[in-house]
C-alpha cells in the first residue's frame, strides 16, 4: 500500500479516536473561516453597491455648465455671462479627438405634461442619441430611446421616466405606443426608463423626467441656448488633459481666459470611481483583518492542540525513528495532519459560508450595504490564508517532533 495513504488513514484514525478535541480545534477554524468569507464577501457587495448607486447618473461622464468670467480678457471685461449653443457640443467633439462622446443638453421646467386629468411639470429635456448610453439610460422592454431618425426629422417623441409613467398613465398600464401633452402638443410616447438606483443627479432624477430630441426641444420651445453639456472621455486617465482642451477651445470661441475657473463649471463624476477605489480598498482591508484575527486565534488553538498531539506520541516517534524514520518523515506526518484538520475545517467553514450568503442576499438589504458576493478573489484569499495559518500552526510542532532524540523518546 502507498505510505501516503498509510499516513492519511492513521491520522484519520488517531482524529476520530479524539473526537471532542479535534470538533473543538475545528470549531475555532471554521468560526474564522466563516468570518474571513463572509466579511471579505460584504465588503465586495458593498463595493459593488456603491459603484452601481454612483454610477446610476453615468460611467465616467462629466457636466459642463456655463458660467460667469472672474478675470478680463481680450478687452472683454470680468463678470461677463457665458451661455452655450447646441453646436458647442459638436464643436467640442470635432476638435477634442479624446471624447468617445457628447450630447448638449437642453432644459425646460415651465412646460407641464398632461394625460387626461393627470398633470405635472417635469424637467424635459432635450438631447441626442448620444445621450441614452452616456447616462445609462436604458429602455424596459417594448420601448426604445431616441435615434438619428428622431432628431434629422424633429419628431414629437418622448421618452419617459418611469416615476413620470407611473404617474400620468398608471402603474400597469403600458405607455408605449400613447400620446402625452407637453405643453399644448401631443407626443407619442417611444420608450419608459427601466427602472435604476440613482442617489446622486444635477438636475432631477431621471425617473422623473421626460425627454425629446435635442432638435424637436429648440423648434418647440424655441430656446435658442442649451442648459448643460454632458460629454464622455474615451480614456478616463487622459480626464484632466481633455478638461484643459475643453477650456482652451470654449475659450478662444467665447473670448474669455482658459485659466479662468469660474467661466465654465464642469463636474467630473470620474471622481467618484476614485472615491469609490480608495474606500473599498480600505473597507477591505479593515474586514480582511478583522477575519485573519479571528482565523489566526484558530491556529494558535490547533498549534497547541500540535504540540499535545506531539507530547502524548514522544513514545511514538521514539519508536518510528529507532526502525528507520527519518527527521523529515515525522516532520511531514505532523504537518500533513495539520493540513488535513485545516482543510476540513476550511471546506466546512466555506459551505457554511455560501449557505450563510444565500441567506443574507435573501434579505432587503441591497439598496443599503448591497448583497455579500462569494466571488473568485475573495476564495482564492481565504485559501491563501488558511493555507498560510495552517503551515505555521503545523510546522513548529512539527519541527519540534523532528528534533526528538530517539533515546530520550523511548525512555519518555
Amino acid at each position: 500500500m502507498n505510505p501516503l495513504q498509510d499516513t492519511i488513514r492513521e491520522i484519520l484514525l488517531y482524529l476520530r479516536q479524539y473526537k471532542s478535541r479535534t470538533a473543538m480545534t475545528m470549531f475555532g477554524l471554521v468560526w474564522g473561516t466563516v468570518t474571513i468569507v463572509v466579511l471579505l464577501a460584504f465588503s465586495v457587495g458593498v463595493r459593488q453597491s456603491m459603484s452601481r448607486n454612483m454610477h446610476g447618473m453615468g460611467e465616467g461622464i462629466a457636466i459642463m455648465w456655463p458660467g460667469q468670467t472672474s478675470v478680463p480678457f481680450e478687452g472683454y471685461g470680468k463678470d461677463r455671462q457665458i451661455r452655450f449653443r447646441e453646436e458647442d457640443a459638436y464643436l467640442l467633439k470635432k476638435l477634442i479627438p479624446e471624447f468617445e462622446a457628447v450630447s448638449p443638453e437642453y432644459s425646460n421646467w415651465n412646460a407641464p405634461a398632461r394625460v387626461g386629468e393627470q398633470m405635472n411639470k417635469p424637467n424635459i429635456s432635450g438631447c441626442v442619441p448620444e445621450y441614452g448610453p452616456m447616462r445609462n439610460i436604458r429602455p424596459a422592454p417594448g420601448g426604445r430611446w431616441i435615434n438619428d431618425l428622431d432628431i434629422r426629422d424633429r419628431k414629437r417623441v418622448v421618452f419617459l421616466g418611469n416615476k413620470l409613467k407611473e404617474f400620468l398613465f398608471g402603474k400597469d398600464v403600458n405607455a408605449v405606443g400613447r400620446t402625452v401633452a407637453l405643453g399644448n402638443s401631443p407626443f407619442l410616447v417611444i420608450g419608459v426608463l427601466q427602472k435604476k438606483n440613482q442617489p446622486s443627479s444635477y438636475s432631477s432624477q431621471d425617473q422623473d423626467r421626460a425627454f425629446i430630441p435635442a432638435t424637436t426641444f429648440a423648434s418647440y420651445f424655441g430656446f435658442k441656448h442649451i442648459e448643460n453639456i454632458v460629454y464622455k472621455v474615451a480614456d478616463p486617465r487622459l480626464g484632466k488633459a481633455v478638461e484643459r482642451r475643453v477650456y482652451e477651445v470654449l475659450g478662444k470661441r467665447y473670448h474669455f481666459d482658459p485659466n479662468d475657473k469660474q467661466a465654465l463649471g464642469i463636474w467630473d463624476t470620474s471622481e467618484m470611481d476614485k472615491f469609490i477605489f480608495y474606500f473599498t480598498l480600505g473597507f477591505n482591508v479593515f474586514m480582511g483583518i478583522i477575519g485573519v484575527f479571528t482565523l489566526t486565534v484558530g491556529g494558535i488553538g490547533l498549534a497547541n492542540i500540535m504540540y499535545v498531539v506531539v507530547q502524548e506520541r514522544t513514545k511514538e516517534i521514539g519508536i518510528r525513528r529507532s526502525v528507520g524514520a527519518k527527521r523529515h518523515h515525522i516532520m511531514g506526518q505532523f504537518i500533513l495532519e495539520t493540513f488535513i484538520i485545516i482543510g476540513m475545517s476550511g471546506l466546512l467553514g466555506f459551505v457554511i459560508s455560501t449557505g450563510l450568503i444565500k441567506v443574507i442576499s435573501m434579505m432587503p438589504i441591497e439598496d443599503y450595504v448591497g448583497h455579500p458576493v462569494l466571488s473568485l478573489p475573495v476564495a482564492f484569499i481565504s485559501f491563501v490564508i488558511l493555507g498560510l495559518i495552517g503551515f505555521f500552526a503545523g510546522f513548529f510542532p512539527a519541527r519540534r517532533a523532528a528534533k526528538i532524540e530517539v533515546a530520550d523518546a523511548l525512555r519518555y
